[in-house]
């Protein structure tokens, strides 16, 4: 009975299951995963819809939020890419906002962290990579290219750092999901078995209730950094395509 009370599966709170029974999942089955992402989108709109349609000198809290978040990205953009990437602020205030709610909204007891999975981080990723990558070309046409060729180096060492940077290019939609997803993943998992500990010690659970307390504002914190970094890297891989290079 002890070895079945600290019986502990962290990964389990990661499986996406049918919302309405069986096993077999299609691409149309609705899951606890698209059930999540849903509420994400409604949560997006509800902030940035409902909550600004009274806008008044005076503003709401909705409001209030819905500017400082608007005024936030809007800096960020203006900032990383200069007065030509300011057109693609929405784009990048949408993203911002996915990622945001759907990291906030995992960490809701009994929900499903839909942004600690390989699947949607590596879609939000490769949309920035091909998105970055045709606008380079359309923006550039060839001489995007020149991003790849250190025209500051010296000549001899000229083709490693291209295959260097060819490489790297090539990378950032892996390390651009997985940075992501990773960290939700793992700090998650961590909740879950000081969770399991908790529940199997009993009245001398007051330690790891300590500890989740801890990690779990830890896990608040992380959630909305990662939205800021993937945001913020999208708006380097932006100014990239926008700005010639070397």
């Amino acid at each position: 009975m002890a070895a079945e009370g600290f019986a502990i599966h962290p990964m389990d709170q990661f499986i996406i299951r049918p919302l309405f029974g069986g096993d077999v999942i299609h691409w149309y089955t609705p899951t606890n995963m698209t059930l999540w992402l849903f509420f994400s989108v409604l949560a997006v709109t509800a902030l940035m819809v409902l909550g600004t349609r009274r806008r008044a000198i005076v503003p709401t809290r909705s409001q209030s939020v819905a500017e400082l978040i608007y005024g936030f990205v809007y800096s960020m953009v203006e900032d990383v890419t200069g007065k030509d990437g300011v057109k693609y602020f929405p784009y990048v205030l949408t993203l911002f906002l996915f990622i945001l709610f759907a990291n906030v909204l995992g960490l809701v007891p009994l929900s499903f962290t839909s942004t600690s999975h390989i699947a949607v981080t590596a879609t939000l990723a490769l949309l920035v990579f091909f998105g970055v990558t045709i606008l380079g070309f359309v923006n550039q046409g060839i001489g995007f290219l020149g991003m790849f060729w250190v025209t500051s180096a010296p000549l001899a060492i000229r083709p490693v750092l291209a295959v260097i940077e060819i490489v790297s290019y090539f990378v950032r939609p892996v390390s651009h999901s997985i940075r992501l997803g990773g960290n939700l993943m793992a700090g998650h998992a961590v909740i879950k078995v000081f969770a399991g500990f908790a529940g199997a010690l009993g009245l001398a659970s007051v330690v790891p209730i300590f500890a989740i307390t801890a990690i779990y504002a830890l896990e608040l914190l992380v959630a909305v950094v990662q939205a800021y970094v993937f945001t913020i890297l999208t708006c380097v891989y932006l100014r990239d395509a926008l700005h010639s290079h070397h």
